[in-house]
């Protein structure tokens, strides 16, 4: 793309055209410490690729309450803290149903497991996993969250 073409994407056409990120939480659970210290993934719904526990923030709820709720939701976590402030963010587009992709950005919050339960309001339409954090860095797609799992090897 020449210059001037470039400078009017930038400066006017871009800023309009595009959409602001919405806002998702997010659960990073753990359990153990040290090197025996693992990472829960589960499932995503509709495309099966593994992910950690998020969701729209819920209404009464504050950002890590709302992350702990979706962690409950979507992997059956009981009775867990959920450690001070977010530890971290990551991107990425989430395909509307109809087909429509929307930026997200999400806040993750550290979540210090204590209780699982098998019984959860998602435990038929997903999967989940205990893994380490390397293995999670690799099973996840979105690069922000991978470096999120890296830094906690």
């Amino acid at each position: 793309m020449n210059a001037p073409i470039q400078m009017v994407w930038d400066y006017f056409l871009g800023p309009i055209l595009q959409r602001p990120k919405q806002l998702q939480v997010a659960a990073l659970c753990h359990r153990g410490e040290g090197a025996d210290k693992e990472f829960l993934l589960v499932t995503s719904r509709e495309t099966a690729r593994w992910i950690i526990p998020k969701g729209w923030p819920i209404r009464g709820l504050d950002a890590k309450e709302s992350a702990l709720q979706e962690a409950w939701e979507e992997a059956g976590v009981k009775h867990s803290d959920v450690l001070s402030g977010p530890i971290g963010r990551y991107s990425y587009q989430k395909r509307k149903a109809s087909g429509l992709e929307v930026p997200i950005e999400t806040l993750v919050y550290s979540v210090s497991v204590k209780e699982l339960s098998d019984d959860f309001p998602e435990a038929q339409e997903r999967t989940r996993k205990w893994v380490s954090a390397e293995a999670a860095a690799n099973l996840v797609n979105e690069p922000e969250l991978k470096s999120i799992f890296r830094h906690c090897a």
